[in-house]
């Protein structure tokens, strides 16, 4: 739960957020879910599977592709080079 993949990403969602002037309340009624979910996920308690990553994507106005490339390349950081 707590990679440096997964830390990169919930950077991302929360940077993303507040660039959109959201509040978790904001983001969380857009997605239809319950705010504590939003705070949840923003500390890592919480992942989304591949359907609500799209929803979340959409919410803040990301291609779905951004994210998995960042993921890719937080991995792609992490791999020790021989």
């Amino acid at each position: 739960m707590h990679s440096k993949e997964h830390l990169a990403l919930r950077e991302f969602w929360i940077s993303r957020r507040k660039e959109l002037g959201l509040s978790q309340a904001a983001l969380a009624e857009k997605i239809t879910v319950v705010q504590s979910l939003i705070a949840k996920i923003e500390t890592g308690d919480r992942r989304l599977d591949i359907i609500e990553m799209i929803d979340y994507t959409q919410a803040l106005e990301v291609d779905p592709h951004e994210v998995i490339d960042l993921i890719i390349n937080q991995k792609s950081k992490n791999c020790i080079k021989i």
